[in-house]
C-alpha cells in the first residue's frame, strides 16, 4: 500500500490582543500598529432619517433627547481613547470595554442594568475562513455596533432604514435584534458553499480526481463554524430568557427565531462534517479497490506465466541424454521445440479462457 504525504497548507495564527497578566479590571488599550476609527451614526424614526459619517465622538447625537432610534456604527477597535470616549458618552460599562478592544471573547450576552452588551463573531466576505468580533450595546434610545475591520453584513438593514421599513416604526430593541440576525444568517451562505464543494468533491473521487487536503480544509472550517455558532446559541439563548426592560415581548418572538436560525446552522455543519468523514472513508475505500485491482491483474499474470515458467525450468536443466536414457529424451526429439511452445500456449490461453469466464478480467 502506498502512503502519500499530503501537503496541507500552513494557516496563518492570529494571536488578538489580549489583557496583560495582573492588569486592572476594565483596562482599555490601544493598538500602535492600527489606531484608526471610523465613526458613522444614523438616526431614525418614522417620519425622518439622518445618516453621516462624524469625525469625533463629541459629533455625535444626544441619544437622551431623542424620541427616534440612534445607531452608532464604529470600526475598528485599536483606539482606546475613542473607544474611553464612547464609553463615558453612553455610560458604558468600562468591564464591556475592555472586551472590546481584546478580541479574543466568546459570544456571551452580559446584562448592566440599564445596558445590554453582546458580542458575536461575523463571517468575512473572504474566500478562506475569516472572521471578526462585533460588540453590539443596547441602550434605551440607542443601538452601538463595533466591529474591527471595515466590510460588513448590515448594509441590508441600512437599506431597510432607508427605505422606511418595518424597523423604522419599532424601538432599538429591534434594530439589536436586525443585527445579531444579519450576523447569524451571514453563516447560511457559506455552509451552502461548503455543501456545493463538498458535492463536487464527491464527483472528483469517483473520477479518481480528488485532493483529499482539500477535504480536510472544509473539515477544519466546519469545525470552527460550528464552534461559533454553539457560542451564539447560547448568547441568544441567554438574551432570550432575560426579562430585561429595554426588550419588549414583541422583539422576544423574533429573538426566538433567530434561536432557531443558530440551531438549524448547527445542524447544517454536523451534518457536512459527517459528509467530509464520509468523503475520505470514500476515498480511502477507493483507493484501497483500485489498489485491490492492480494486485488482481497482477496475480492474474503471475498465475498465467507460473506453469510457463514451469516448462520452461525443467527443459532448461540440461541433463545429459547420452548419460541416461532416462535424462530428458525428448530433448532430442525433432518435434520438440515446438511442442514445449504449445504446451506453454495452450495453458496461458486456457487459464486466459478460464480468468474470463469467472469474470475476473472485467472491469
Amino acid at each position: 500500500m502506498v502512503i502519500r504525504k499530503l501537503k496541507i497548507p500552513m494557516k496563518v495564527r492570529v494571536f488578538r490582543r489580549r489583557t496583560l497578566p495582573a492588569a486592572a479590571p476594565g483596562t482599555v488599550t490601544s493598538d500602535e500598529e492600527d489606531s484608526s476609527v471610523i465613526l458613522r451614526q444614523i438616526y431614525f424614526n418614522e417620519e425622518e432619517i439622518v445618516e453621516r459619517e462624524v469625525d469625533s465622538v463629541d459629533e455625535l447625537m444626544d441619544h437622551n433627547n431623542q424620541e427616534g432610534v440612534l445607531w452608532i456604527d464604529v470600526v475598528g477597535v485599536g483606539n482606546g481613547e475613542v473607544i474611553e470616549a464612547l464609553g463615558k458618552r453612553f455610560d458604558l460599562h468600562p468591564l464591556a470595554l475592555e472586551d472590546v478592544v481584546h478580541t479574543h471573547q466568546r459570544s456571551k450576552c452580559d446584562d448592566y442594568g440599564d445596558r445590554i452588551y453582546f458580542v458575536v463573531r461575523m463571517l468575512r466576505n473572504e474566500e478562506s475562513f475569516s472572521s471578526e468580533q462585533v460588540s453590539l450595546f443596547l441602550g434605551p434610545n440607542f443601538v452601538m455596533s463595533i466591529q474591527e475591520r471595515e466590510g460588513d453584513c448590515f448594509e441590508p438593514i441600512r437599506e431597510r432604514i432607508r427605505q422606511h421599513a418595518r424597523v423604522r416604526h419599532r424601538k432599538s430593541d429591534y434594530l439589536f435584534y436586525a443585527l445579531i440576525d444579519a450576523i447569524i444568517d451571514g453563516y447560511f451562505p457559506r455552509l451552502e458553499e461548503y455543501g456545493l464543494r463538498l458535492e463536487d468533491l464527491e464527483e472528483q473521487i469517483f473520477k479518481k480526481d480528488v485532493r483529499l487536503e482539500e477535504v480536510y480544509n472544509i473539515r477544519s472550517d466546519l469545525v470552527r463554524i460550528r464552534k461559533h455558532v454553539w457560542q451564539h446559541r447560547e448568547a441568544i439563548q441567554t438574551l432570550n430568557k432575560q426579562d430585561h426592560e429595554l426588550i419588549s415581548e414583541d422583539t422576544q418572538v423574533f429573538i426566538r427565531d433567530c434561536y432557531d436560525h443558530t440551531i438549524q446552522l448547527i445542524d447544517v455543519a454536523e451534518s457536512f462534517r459527517d459528509q467530509c468523514t464520509n468523503l475520505r472513508e470514500l476515498h480511502l475505500s477507493e483507493m484501497s479497490a483500485r489498489q485491490n485491482e492492480v494486485m488482481k491483474t497482477l496475480t492474474i499474470f503471475a498465475t498465467i506465466f507460473m506453469p510457463m515458467s514451469f516448462i520452461a525450468g525443467v527443459y532448461g536443466m540440461n541433463f545429459d541424454h547420452h548419460a541416461s536414457e532416462w535424462n530428458m529424451p525428448e530433448t532430442e526429439w525433432y518435434y520438440g521445440y515446438p511442442f514445449a511452445l504449445g504446451i506453454m500456449s495452450v495453458i496461458g490461453f486456457g487459464l486466459l479462457y478460464y480468468f474470463w469466464r469467472k469474470g475476473w478480467l472485467k472491469n
